[in-house]
C-alpha cells in the first residue's frame, strides 16, 4: 500500500542531490574572481618588480602562491564535491582531465583541503615573518596558534580516517 510512496519519496530524495548543483558553479564564479585578483597581483607585481627589494619580490611571489593554492583548492572541491555529491563528470576520457579525477571520495577530499588550508595559512605566517616588525607580538602569536591548530586539525582528521578504514578492515576480516 505505501510502496509507492516510498519508491516516490526515495526518487524524490535522490533527485534533491541536484540541488548542489548551482553551489558547484558558484565556485567555478569564485575560481573566476580569484583568477582576476591574481592577475591584478601578477600586474602589480611586474610593475614594480624594477624596484622591488628581495623581500618584496619573495612577498610578491607568496601572494601569487597563495592564490594559486586557493584556486587548486576550489578546483578539488568542485570535482570531487560534484562527482561524490550530484553525478559523475563525464568529459570521454579527456587527456587532460586530472588522473585524482574520480579517485577522491570524501575522506580523501576532507584530507585535501586541511592541507590546503595548512599551506595557505603556512604560507600567510611566512609573510608575517618576513615582515615580522610590522606586527604585535600579539598579533604573531594568534596567527601562530591558528596555524597550530589547523595542522592538528589535520593530524587529528587523517588518524580519524585511518582508524575508521582500520576498523573496516577488522568487520570485514571477521564476517569471513
Amino acid at each position: 500500500m505505501f510502496a509507492p510512496i516510498e519508491k516516490g519519496l526515495e526518487k524524490g530524495l535522490f533527485a534533491s542531490r541536484w540541488l548542489m548543483a548551482p553551489f558547484y558553479v558558484g565556485l567555478v564564479g569564485a575560481l573566476a574572481a580569484l583568477l582576476v585578483t591574481f592577475c591584478n597581483e601578477l600586474v602589480h607585481f611586474i610593475q614594480n618588480a624594477h624596484t622591488m627589494t628581495a623581500n618584496d619580490a619573495i612577498l610578491g611571489s607568496l601572494a601569487l602562491i597563495d592564490l594559486s593554492l586557493a584556486g587548486n583548492l576550489l578546483i578539488i572541491v568542485t570535482f570531487s564535491g560534484y562527482e561524490n555529491f550530484v553525478s559523475k563528470i563525464n568529459v570521454d576520457d579527456h587527456e587532460d582531465q586530472p588522473s585524482w579525477k574520480g579517485d577522491v571520495d570524501f575522506s580523501a577530499l576532507k584530507l585535501k583541503l586541511i592541507a590546503s588550508i595548512v599551506a595557505i595559512s603556512g604560507i600567510h605566517l611566512l609573510k608575517i615573518f618576513m615582515e615580522i616588525k610590522k606586527y604585535e607580538p600579539d598579533h604573531i602569536f594568534w596567527m601562530v596558534m591558528i596555524h597550530l591548530v589547523f595542522v592538528v586539525s589535520g593530524v587529528f582528521l587523517a588518524l580519524m580516517d585511518r582508524i575508521a578504514v582500520g576498523s573496516k578492515a577488522i568487520t570485514k576480516q571477521a564476517k569471513k
